[in-house]
């Protein structure tokens, strides 16, 4: 399927690894020019960096001036913006477990990252009146987990952002949708301090035994994959959706069973 997205110019939050790599990646491989947002690089951005056909931008999203920091560095078009930079640190112990800190920033990274980079960037959607924003939520928006609590309120506060903002702006031609992955063969998961070891740790269970479980939730009985998540954004953030706005694509191997 032809998407037509060559030459534009999108911005991609969390870029140098797992998920927001893989959409830098699939971005590159249209013809569009990425401005990769991250607080350190990878050897793989680097490489993408290195075909000239994505800059690196260095910024913590995690406070109130990396946003603006960040957009003002990406220039003055921006087609396509993607936040997908966010955390989700296990919490075993469950809520009465997490502190003030860690709710303000779960809170901070996973919505108002979101909210302050769109803020900035849809003023430029705005004038040339069109764009797509992307934003990467999670299914536990709508299937929460006590071991992440924060990050799941997180998501959920941004879900209600989006489908409202979407509202807003979409008899302007800019289109508001999210992409909500389940789990995801990435270091959130998979990673020497991600949620299989701190669930093993907590637990007792190898952390094999954490991701086959959670795999085994998913009626296809694995985990997805970054690149089959990169496909959906690729997808809304194309006029190939170009009447898609204020949607949600779940791609969770039917981890989430209702509707």
């Amino acid at each position: 399927m032809e998407l037509g997205l060559e030459g534009r110019v999108a911005l991609v939050t969390g870029a140098s690894r797992g998920i927001g790599l893989a959409i830098v990646k699939a971005l590159t491989d249209e013809g569009v020019q990425v401005v990769a947002a991250a607080r350190h690089s990878s050897d793989e951005l680097d490489a993408l960096v290195g075909t000239g056909r994505a800059r690196l931008v260095r910024v913590d999203l995690g406070g109130a001036e990396g946003a603006d920091l960040l957009v003002d560095a990406a220039g003055d078009r921006i087609d396509i913006l993607v936040n997908n930079v966010g955390s989700a640190p296990a919490r075993p112990g469950g809520f009465l477990s997490v502190t003030d800190e860690e709710w303000e920033a779960a809170f901070n990274l996973n919505l108002f990252a979101a909210v302050r980079v769109t803020r900035r960037v849809l003023p430029l959607m705005l004038a040339r009146g069109s764009g797509s924003v992307v934003n990467i939520g999670s299914i536990n928006a709508v299937f929460p987990d006590p071991h992440v609590i924060d990050y799941c309120a997180a998501k959920a506060a941004l879900a209600n952002f989006s489908k409202a903002v979407s509202k807003e702006v979409g008899g302007r031609g800019i289109r508001v949708n999210t992409v909500s992955p389940g789990p995801v063969e990435t270091d959130l998961w998979l990673g020497g301090e991600g949620v299989a070891a701190t669930v093993s740790e907590a637990t007792g269970m190898t952390p094999e035994e954490v991701l086959a479980r959670a795999a085994g939730v998913a009626v296809t009985g694995r985990f997805s994959k970054p690149s089959e998540v990169a496909d959906a954004v690729l997808l809304l953030a194309s006029d190939r959706a170009g009447n898609i706005t204020g949607s949600d694509i779940t791609v969770d191997g039917g981890f989430v069973s209702t509707w």
